[in-house]
């Protein structure tokens, strides 16, 4: 029986970082590469036609940014996963990033196992963030967490819903979340898909912002 290999899709403006990224990622066997483009618009329109299992992109692109290009493609094929790969590293930028659907963010200095594994975290319902940038991630998270007098769910989300999105607020990936509440990751999924309909959100971060506004989940 053969395992499915992960199709990649990489996005990079730069010729001589996108030659040796596809060159990295060509060395490991269980990763296919099924395109490349060198700007957002090309890239978002292939990757609609061939819809890889994960699009590898550059925040910082001509024409429309990696942001951008996440946005769109999160709302035509939701199911790409999106591991952004960048020198950028500003807070405001990685809660963009991930505001519009991105699962995870490295910085370009990182080698190919970085690279790697950052894919296989993503591919596993994780969430990759450069540890500096991780903790400027969760002293945003805790900038924006309230305390109202009486916690506020007109959402009606679930116990174990909330459970999830405490989780998931702790920086747990799905995997984790899933061994710590004992449920198996496509439910931890399911549940976050449940979660971001009620919500109308397209990922965990506003997810976890808006519980944090409203009380639900604390830190």
């Amino acid at each position: 029986m053969t395992t499915e290999k992960t199709r990649i899709y990489v996005v990079e403006d730069q010729a001589a970082l996108l030659a040796n990224l596809l060159k990295a990622l060509a060395a490991f066997p269980e990763l296919e590469v099924v395109g490349s483009a060198r700007d957002g618009e090309s890239g978002v329109d292939e990757m609609v036609k061939l819809v890889p299992h994960l699009a590898l992109l550059d925040l910082e692109l001509p024409g429309i940014d990696g942001i951008e290009v996440t946005r769109r493609l999160k709302r035509k094929v939701p199911k790409v996963e999106v591991l952004i790969l960048t020198s950028f590293d500003d807070e405001t930028k990685v809660y963009e990033a991930m505001q519009a659907g991105a699962s995870g963010y490295l910085v370009k200095r990182v080698g190919p196992e970085k690279v790697r594994s950052g894919i296989h975290e993503v591919m596993a319902g994780g969430t990759v963030l450069e540890a500096r940038i991780a903790k400027r991630f969760w002293n945003y998270f805790q900038s924006v967490q309230a305390k109202p007098a009486q916690p506020q769910n007109p959402w009606n989300l679930s116990p174990t819903e909330l459970d999830v999105l405490r989780y998931v607020a702790k920086g747990l990936s799905n995997a984790e979340v899933g061994r710590v509440m004992e449920l198996e990751r496509r439910t931890v999924r399911t549940h976050l898909g449940h979660i971001y309909t009620k919500l109308g959100v397209n990922s965990h971060v506003d997810a976890v912002v808006i519980a944090l506004k409203a009380g639900l989940v604390e830190l």
